[in-house]
């Protein structure tokens, strides 16, 4: 850097030294390589030769939300002789590239560009470091999450799920409860808060066997205290819904939209919701009897119309909006058509069924019992039948969706704010099933809580990348590119792309300010990539 104090001349002469430098490192990179193989050597003896540089773009992520800055505070705090960060960077690039168990985790770390210089026996340490500081990663990850996208907090999204233990044993966290998944094994439950683009701002860790309605307060305060986010709607399903989750989403600058169910409401609010009189379409006054509409009108198909009334559910009173959409109607009716369907195979040609059942939602439950005697027989017959009458109840409600709010205002943004909720489902999807999170192998309580942490975060991770891109890919793109993105170790000469340029592969690169992409990568070149993948704010600003 030139000085202050140097004169005219002198910074002129600065200058010329400075670009020919830079000249000279240029035309180094423009020169031809020519690395040589011999057809009778012998590749060398355990050697890692193919590296995964996916990791790259979520190590630009991970130091763009400051964790090195998150753990030096940490270090403070505690006596560790292993590096904590590094262990925390690979679980989380273990979970979103090759979800497993830890001990493989440590494995897949071998296969990154930056190998460990840790133990496995350092990872199962940290856990317990990372359970302990789990509140001040989170609020810290929010805070820094800022600077790559800024977070849109004015609706926060809540919802709970849980995830199972291949064991059978309960003890502390992981207790029986209802599965979300009909599994018969200990579960622990998570609640979950999202802010209103889809990213994930925290969660919590809670029995199994508790219910989901009281793990929403204990969090939400700790998100009023520790994320300075005081004023937002709440949204979440009907499933926590409380009277007092309610009533403490009415206080201060907080309201709240939550979805109600129909048939859970009182005979003569039920009745109301469902009177196909009285609805509107948005933006118009005038008023629409739903007997009178031409439903195979793409118009009329793709519009939905609603009303509201005042409604007092569980001692509240609140207003009841209720919605209809032809499209919801022919969606449900399709599902049901199948699973009509897949109840009448159930049933042999005697009128017996097959299988016994006991899912709620399975087409079971649209096959009724009955018994006969014949004449001169004692025992009686078991025979089954499709029961129209639970068929006919349920076709009711095809269309009719319902929220609940206290918000002040138009119905239009009430309607909105709920159409998102989609988002924080999928949420729980992708850690389920893409990140593969469940079963959980860790079973001391502050290991599953520093396995949750690394999950959520690798959730974040995700999702910042997501909205860098734009939204332009599918969760199965960006992972089935990051994780195919390997480069191979020719030893002295550098290394080489073992994946294909695509798409894909150039907007990952248009997020940072370094690629990987080049027909060979010398090894000084690669490790200015690696150092630049670690430089604040070397991410590029999203122009979508």
């Amino acid at each position: 850097m030139a000085d202050k104090n140097m004169s005219q001349d002198e910074v002129l002469a600065w200058a010329k030294e400075l670009a020919a430098q830079y000249t000279e490192e240029y035309k180094k990179e423009k020169e031809v390589i020519s690395v040589n193989f011999s057809p009778a050597s012998l590749i060398p003896l355990d050697k890692q030769r193919v590296m995964n540089c996916g990791y790259l773009f979520l190590q630009s992520i991970m130091y763009n939300l400051r964790v090195d800055n998150i753990f030096r505070n940490i270090s403070k705090r505690h006596k560790y002789e292993y590096d904590l960060e590094q262990i925390f960077c690979d679980l989380v690039y273990a979970r979103i590239l090759q979800p497993s168990s830890k001990r493989s985790s440590f494995s897949f770390a071998q296969t990154l560009l930056e190998t460990p210089d840790y133990e496995l026996s350092h990872v199962y340490k940290a856990l317990q470091i990372l359970a302990q500081e789990n509140d001040y990663i989170q609020s810290e990850l929010y805070k820094n999450s800022n600077f790559i996208v800024p977070r849109n907090t004015k609706v926060l999204y809540y919802d709970c799920t849980n995830f199972y233990f291949e064991i059978e044993q309960e003890e502390g966290l992981r207790q029986y409860g209802k599965s979300k998944e009909n599994r018969p094994n200990p579960i622990v439950g998570m609640g979950l808060f999202m802010d209103a683009n889809g990213i994930p701002l925290a969660f919590d860790i809670y029995p199994g066997n508790q219910n989901e309605q009281k793990s929403m307060k204990p969090l939400e305060k700790k998100v009023i205290r520790d994320f300075s986010c005081s004023e937002f709607v709440y949204c979440s399903d009907s499933g926590l819904a409380s009277k007092s989750n309610k009533a403490f989403n009415s206080s201060g600058e907080r309201s709240y939209v939550i979805t109600q169910s129909l048939k859970k409401l009182n005979k003569e609010d039920r009745e109301s919701a469902l009177s196909p009189t009285h609805f509107r379409k948005i933006g118009s006054s005038a008023w629409v009897d739903l007997r009178e509409l031409d439903e195979a009108d793409p118009g009329v198909f793709n519009t939905v119309y609603y009303k509201e009334i005042p409604a007092t559910i569980s001692g509240v009173e609140e207003n009841l909006i209720i919605t209809y959409s032809p499209k919801y109607r022919a969606y449900q009716r399709n599902i049901r058509n199948k699973q009509i369907e897949r109840a009448s195979a159930m049933i042999n040609n005697s009128g017996k069924i097959k299988k016994t059942r006991k899912n709620p939602n399975d087409p079971a439950r649209f096959i009724s019992t009955f018994h006969t005697t014949e004449d001169g027989e004692a025992a009686q017959h078991e025979f089954h039948k499709l029961d129209t009458d639970r068929i006919a109840e349920e076709e009711m409600y095809d269309g009719f969706y319902a929220v609940t709010s206290n918000l002040d205002a138009p119905v239009s943004e009430i309607i909105e704010i709920n159409k998102r909720r989609w988002q924080i489902e999928e949420c729980f999807r992708i850690m389920k099933t893409d990140f593969k999170s469940r079963p959980v192998y860790v079973s001391r309580e502050d290991c599953i809580k520093a396995h949750f942490l690394t999950c959520f975060t690798s959730l974040l991770v995700y999702r910042l990348l997501e909205a860098k891109l734009g939204g332009k890919y599918t969760i199965e793109e960006t992972l089935k590119t990051l994780r195919g993105m390997n480069v191979i170790d020719l030893g002295y000469g550098g290394y080489i792309p073992g994946y294909t340029r695509t798409n894909i592969t150039d907007d990952i690169h248009n997020t940072v300010n370094f690629r990987t992409d080049y027909e060979i990568i010398k090894k000084s070149r690669m490790k200015k990539i690696i150092k630049e993948s670690k430089n604040i704010m070397n991410v590029r600003k999203n122009r979508t």
